[in-house]
């Protein structure tokens, strides 16, 4: 579904990325996990097309997408939550959604049907679909960013940093609507230094100095003496 292949990018003169390689499978929930400037977020933007690479490739469904703009990736599929969450403060949270839905929106038949999936997804938002987005909590903007990605109908969504702030009770909660996208058939980018967020990882990815450093599948995604080890050192 997506690999990112001996990449290498940065911005400007400063390079991030050093042969950086990952490959996750589809509906599958995969979480990139580093500390903060490890290169997680540049390795996401690369996929996504925010930032440029200088060699290796992105590949989508077998195909090489490195040369694809941004907007042409969102069409075919590949749509990001950005970290902060980004929410539009003063739209109500059904116009957050409908911002979400510009690649379908000559489709009025079908954001009218997704925006009803998205509440039932997550009910949160359909409980405050006339309210303000900048008068919601934290976690209830996570879950408009996420449902405002929902509406450009990816069958790739990466979320960067969806823990960021929130408080231990509202990241499992966010965490399990992740394990429910990617059980319905979305391939799941987390972008975490939350290691919790592997209790709902089918592959785990650690990230260092722009390469990825150790995989783990299975079983050792609950072997806490190696992730302490990989993750602190």
């Amino acid at each position: 579904m997506v690999e990112l292949d001996d990449l290498h990018a940065g911005y400007g003169a400063l390079p991030v990325l050093h042969g950086f390689s990952i490959a996750v499978e589809p509906g599958q929930v995969a979480v990139l996990l580093g500390l903060n400037g490890a290169g997680k977020s540049t390795a996401v933007k690369a996929l996504c097309g925010a930032v440029a690479t200088t060699s290796g490739a992105v590949r989508y469904r077998g195909e090489d997408i490195s040369g694809w703009s941004t907007a042409t990736r969102v069409k075919a599929g590949v749509v990001m939550v950005p970290e902060g969450r980004r929410v539009f403060g003063d739209l109500s949270v059904e116009r957050n959604l409908q911002v979400g839905s510009w690649t379908q929106r000559r489709n009025s038949k079908w954001v009218r049907g997704q925006r009803e999936h998205v509440y039932k997804v997550l009910p949160r938002l359909d409980e405050r679909r006339n309210q303000l987005a900048g008068n919601l909590s934290g976690g209830e903007q996570q879950m408009l960013a996420i449902g405002r990605g929902l509406m450009a109908n990816p069958t790739v969504l990466v979320i960067d940093e969806a823990s960021l702030g929130l408080a231990p009770v509202i990241v499992k909660e966010i965490l399990k609507i992740a394990r429910a996208l990617a059980d319905d058939g979305t391939t799941v980018l987390l972008v975490e230094q939350n290691v919790g967020a592997l209790e709902v990882a089918d592959v785990g990815f650690f990230v260092d100095q722009g390469e990825v450093t150790a995989t783990l599948r299975g079983k050792q995604l609950k072997d806490g003496d190696r992730i302490r080890s990989l993750y602190l050192g």
